[in-house]
């Protein structure tokens, strides 16, 4: 699976990679506000419209932008 977007008005394509979801435990008990509330990874590669590996456009991200990725890969994997 392949999303489409746009980096700094670039379009380009993100390939995801790891996304780990930890939900939280809501206990007092927890050790620390991380087991608390839980926590959320992912990992994605930024891709070219020919599917090759973008690092310079990576560099460009915002933190915005990064986030808004984050989020639709989240999304797609409900």
């Amino acid at each position: 699976m392949q999303l489409e977007a746009r980096i700094s008005g670039i379009p380009c394509r993100i390939e995801p990679g790891r996304v780990l979801v930890v939900p939280g435990t809501h206990s007092y008990h927890a050790a620390s506000d991380v087991d608390y509330y839980g926590y959320e990874e992912v990992e994605f590669t930024v891709l070219d419209r020919r599917g090759r590996p973008a690092p310079w456009l990576e560099r460009k991200m915002t933190e915005d932008e990064r986030q808004t990725i984050e989020r639709r890969i989240l999304r797609a994997q409900r």
